[in-house]
């Protein structure tokens, strides 16, 4: 058997900020806000970095739904995307992203610098990154707590004054030693949302009833999503047959209902 060689032996890292728990920049996602000022666009900004406009669209929203502030601005509509811009908020983070970078790239170096043994550094231990299907993530905070015999009723408020609501079991309550004001993240899979163009005097059963502006429609062969823009800025995406989307007639600037039972809202603590 060969015998590693020391001098073959190099130190890499990558570099994540965290924002409610869960991954929030990275290089990859800062070439991506990059190319979006750089080319106006999250189209060409996707393609540029080698993603889809699906991909690219995703991950802008989550950006701006867990940011205080939006990092991303929609200047115009249309099916194939209009053109962005990067808010003072976004500028920001990318310099203090690429401030912290050339840090961390200086002590990565001068840690590698004395590595001598390179048998030992193959068990070198690594960061495990929690991944979540769920579409939809919300950075928010509990503002009230409804107790059942069985399950709470928790309303999240989240960032400008969009209110979410989440029933969960009394027990995961006590084991996530939730209270008023909890940071918490809140999470829904898109295909557990249904979407409303004319709701009308409908009483629906579910708590979470979410008013919004079609902000885009990304169609595929068998079905496609639908991305509402909520008063406060966040975005709620819920995936819809063709058949469904044909028959909603839904264009981009329309007013629509998001309906998410509170049962299919998950939590996570901050």
């Amino acid at each position: 058997m060969k015998k590693n060689n020391p001098a073959d032996l190099s130190l890499t890292g990558s570099l994540w900020f965290k924002k409610s728990g869960q991954d929030f920049l990275g290089s990859s996602r800062i070439r991506l806000l990059e190319k979006v000022g750089e080319l106006g666009s999250i189209t060409k900004a996707g393609k540029a970095v080698g993603i889809s406009y699906k991909t690219a669209w995703e991950q802008i929203e989550m950006l701006n739904n867990l940011s205080d502030q939006p990092l991303v601005i929609k200047q115009t509509g249309g099916r194939g995307g209009g053109g962005t811009h990067l808010t003072e908020a976004g500028k920001e983070v990318i310099r203090r992203y690429r401030l912290i970078q050339e840090e961390h790239e200086r002590f990565l170096s001068s840690i590698g610098k004395h590595l001598e043994d390179g048998e030992g550094f193959y068990q070198f231990l690594r960061k495990v990154n929690m991944k979540v299907s769920a579409r939809n993530m919300w950075s928010g905070e509990v503002a009230q707590l409804r107790k059942g015999a069985i399950n709470t009723l928790v309303t999240i408020k989240l960032k400008g004054g969009d209110r979410l609501s989440s029933q969960i079991t009394n027990e995961s309550v006590e084991a996530l030693d939730l209270e008023i004001g909890s940071k918490v993240v809140a999470m829904a899979k898109a295909p557990a949302v249904i979407i409303v163009k004319e709701l009308g005097s409908a009483r629906l059963s579910a708590c979470n009833i979410l008013q919004g502006t079609v902000q885009r429609i990304v169609e595929g062969k068998v079905d496609c999503e639908v991305t509402l823009e909520l008063p406060g800025g966040n975005t709620v995406s819920a995936t819809l047959t063709k058949a469904s989307d044909q028959a909603l007639d839904l264009r981009e600037g329309d007013v629509a209902w998001a309906v998410v039972q509170e049962s299919s809202v998950i939590l996570g603590m901050v």
